[in-house]
């Protein structure tokens, strides 16, 4: 056996927490404010753009790189606000890789959006099949929403599942079956926090 010391293991948390973000990172946050400036989280006042910045500091908190937290700022932009025309503006802006993550991040980019369940099925095989570095920005996503609808539920009660197409049994079989597909062939400490997340939720 050799003398060398043992190495530390790699702490996927920590991934990225040595490498700076260029200013890239206002471009993407000015092109987030532009698209999402007057949009609004469901039942509520709040910007929207609150949850896209809370969903990019997940990413940058738990390793992304500079490409996963632009793709998570603009995660919805292709959904919310103006389909594949602004995917080209964010491929032309960012490069591809940015704009393959926002596109596998998308359950639909047309109008008007297929039935619920049907989008939601197909959108949680495309996560189940995509790559890790993809996958941590979708869980990213699925955590603060699952944090905002517990804070929201201990506010205000049962009527928020009211603002979901879903409901109350949709939305957990939705979220349930997305934390299953982020966990094939993946591991990550994000999908633990998601997991307490959701057993905090239903309880």
């Amino acid at each position: 056996m050799g003398n060398n010391p043992p190495q530390p293991k790699r702490n996927p948390r920590k991934a990225n927490s040595d490498v700076d973000y260029s200013e890239r990172i206002v471009d993407a946050l000015a092109l987030t404010h532009e698209l999402h400036r007057k949009q609004r989280r469901k039942g509520s006042r709040t910007p929207y753009i609150t949850h896209l910045m809370s969903v990019a500091a997940l990413v940058g908190e738990f390793g992304g790189d500079e490409d996963q937290f632009i793709a998570a700022l603009l995660h919805d932009a292709v959904e919310d606000q103006g389909g594949l025309k602004v995917l080209e503006r964010i491929r032309k802006r960012f490069g591809a890789r940015v704009a393959d993550y926002v596109w596998i991040c998308t359950d639909a980019h047309e109008t008007p959006k297929p039935p619920w369940r049907t989008r939601k099925e197909r959108h949680i095989a495309k996560v189940a099949g995509a790559p890790p570095e993809i996958k941590l920005i979708v869980a990213a996503d699925k955590l603060h929403n699952v944090r905002s609808i517990r804070t929201d539920l201990r506010q205000h009660g049962e009527g928020v599942w009211k603002r979901f197409s879903g409901g109350r049994e949709g939305s957990l079989w939705y979220y349930r079956e997305m934390l299953v597909a982020l966990h094939r062939d993946w591991e990550h400490p994000i999908l633990d926090e998601l997991r307490g997340a959701l057993l905090e939720w239903d309880a």
